[in-house]
Order: C-alpha cells, then sequence, then structure tokens
C-alpha cells in the first residue's frame, strides 16, 4: 500500500509541476498582448485545465496500456517511480532555464527507459510506443502548418479591416481562445500521470483494467490546476515574447490552430506535446505574416529540445533505474 501512495504522489507532483510548466504556454499569447493580466489568465487556465482534465481518458489509457509490457518487467514499482522522478528532474530542469520542453516527451522517454533499464527492448510495446512517438513528431509540423494556413486566411478575410478595431476586437476574442487553449491542455496533458497511477494499480491488483478510475482523474484535475495558479513566467516569456511580436490577431490564430490539432489528438487518444503545438502554432503564424519576423535562434532552440528530450530521458531514467534498484534496492 505505502509503495502505491508513493507512486501516486509522485504522479500528483509530475502534473502540478507540469502545470506551471506546460499551462503557461496556453496563456503565453493572452498574457504577451494584455489581452488578459497575468493573474486572471492563470486563475483562468486554473478552471480550465481542471474542467479539461475532468472530461477526457482516452490519452490517459494509451499511456497505461501501450507503452510498456506490465507482465514482462520484473521491478515494476522501479520503473513507475523513477519514470516520475525522472521526467520531475527534467521538467524542473528546462523550466528553469526558460525552455519550452515536452513534459509528454519527458514522461514517455522516461517509462520507457526505466523499462528497458528493467527488461530490455522486449518491455517495450513496439507499434503502440511507435504511434506515440510519431504523434508527439508530427503534431508539432502539423501545428506549424495549420497556423500559417489559418493566418492566411484570417488576414484575407479582414483585409478591408480597420487595423485598430480589428486589434481591440481580436483582443476580446482572445479570452475566449485562451480559454480554449487551456481546456485543451486539460484533454491531453493531464492524462499522463493518470495512465502511470492505473499502471499501478493494476500491477499490485487494485483494478483488473486499464479503465481510469474517476478519483484519479479528480486528483490529477486538481494537482494541475493548483500548479497552474502558481503560474510560469519563464515559460511564458519565451513563448509570449521570443518566438515573435505578437498583436492579438497573431495571438488567435495561433490559439485556434493549436486547439486544433491539439483536440484532434485526443479525440484518437494521442498524446502531444502543447508546448511544442503552441510553439510551432505561433511559428506558422509568424512565417504567414513575416518570415523574418519570427525569432529562428529562439525556434532552434525549441527544436533541439523537441529532439533530444525523449533520447535523453530514457538515458537518464535507464540510469536512475539502476541507482534505485542498486543502491537503494526497490
Amino acid at each position: 500500500m505505502l509503495v502505491i501512495i508513493i507512486i501516486v504522489l509522485l504522479a500528483l507532483t509530475f502534473d502540478f509541476i507540469n502545470g506551471f510548466h506546460d499551462t503557461a504556454n496556453a496563456i503565453a499569447t493572452a498574457v504577451s498582448t494584455r489581452a488578459l493580466t497575468l493573474r486572471n489568465a492563470i486563475l483562468m487556465a486554473a478552471v480550465m485545465n481542471f474542467l479539461g482534465a475532468i472530461v477526457s481518458t482516452g490519452v490517459a489509457e494509451t499511456i497505461a496500456k501501450e507503452v510498456v509490457d506490465l507482465n514482462k518487467i520484473s521491478y515494476g514499482t522501479t520503473v513507475m517511480i523513477v519514470a516520475l522522478v525522472s521526467s520531475i528532474i527534467w521538467n524542473l530542469l528546462t523550466w528553469y532555464l526558460g525552455i519550452p520542453s515536452s513534459s509528454s516527451h519527458a514522461l514517455i522517454g522516461s517509462l520507457a527507459g526505466a523499462a528497458i533499464a528493467d527488461a530490455g527492448i522486449g518491455a517495450i510495446k513496439v507499434e503502440g510506443f511507435e504511434k506515440i512517438v510519431a504523434s508527439l513528431l508530427i503534431s508539432p509540423v502539423l501545428a506549424l502548418s495549420v497556423g500559417y494556413l489559418m493566418y492566411t486566411i484570417i488576414k484575407h478575410v479582414f483585409k478591408k479591416a480597420n487595423l485598430g478595431k480589428a486589434n481591440i476586437g481580436f483582443r476580446r476574442l482572445q479570452i475566449f481562445t485562451a480559454a480554449l487553449q487551456a481546456f485543451s491542455h486539460g484533454t491531453n496533458d493531464a492524462q499522463k500521470s493518470m495512465g502511470i497511477i492505473t499502471m499501478a494499480l493494476v500491477t499490485y491488483g487494485f483494478q483488473k483494467t486499464t479503465a481510469i478510475p474517476h478519483w484519479v482523474q479528480f486528483a490529477c484535475a486538481l494537482a494541475m490546476a493548483f500548479g497552474t495558479s502558481i503560474g510560469g513566467w519563464r515559460i511564458i516569456k519565451t513563448v509570449g515574447t521570443q518566438i515573435m511580436k505578437l498583436k492579438p490577431v497573431n495571438a488567435v490564430a495561433a490559439d485556434l490552430s493549436s486547439v486544433l490539432v491539439i483536440q484532434l489528438a485526443t479525440r484518437f487518444g494521442l498524446p502531444v506535446s502543447t508546448t511544442h503545438v503552441i510553439s510551432c502554432s505561433i511559428m506558422g503564424v509568424g512565417a504567414s505574416s513575416r518570415i523574418k519576423g519570427v525569432k529562428w535562434s529562439t525556434a532552434q532552440r525549441m527544436v533541439y529540445a523537441w529532439v533530444t528530450t525523449i533520447p535523453l530521458t530514457i538515458i537518464l531514467s535507464a540510469g536512475l533505474f539502476h541507482v534505485f534498484h542498486i543502491f537503494l534496492k526497490i
């Protein structure tokens, strides 16, 4: 029973950190254009993240049953604890450095690394793992394309509009699109730790299926909402100001683009990185507006984190597995 409590607490800690790490991306556009104050944006995002997290479980079930084969793992406790500790370390490190890294990438990589350290590559469900990694890698490219197309359409529709009046209208609309963004984040990102907790419950015989219990949904949603309420100014600064100079019309286009991509992924139970989806939507909008207006040096840092997070967290968690198993005897 103590082991389950430790895993649940670590999973909720991961969700709490995810709240101020990843959710900052959801409100970055609204804060940077002053559509919302930081305080109001954070409160709104906390509520919408909570609502999003309790209405969907498809992504959580994917994490619980399609990454690791529980029947092939010898030390399930160590695998789950190490996966959570590794992803927490990675999230705190990238948050401190202000890098919009992905909590999704970190958790998937950490889970895979710990499982491989335990039972070899055979512990990974290759088909499910490949599908998840594909969704994580393809979704930013899709977001970039949708962002480009979305802003192109908006430019065409509003080409004769008065710029001043249009910006006032789009700034008001941003409150709605930022709320949608935060809700979408909750429907996808909060699901990952739900999947880990459910894996633990199945491993220890507390339930027979990977269906997500309601109490797990509620606890993870609450932890993420609380984390969101703390805020994440470091990430907001990077996403909201260091990719391009955002105007309300740009922000609305980016918000709508990322919402479409995240909701599409959630519909099919696929985990995506809201960090990378939102950032790439902004890049797509920027490229459609004025390609030289995008700060591609920031984009390069994001791409680097995008490509390296999974392999680096696999290495980190594999190392931690041996430390925990050999020295801590768990």
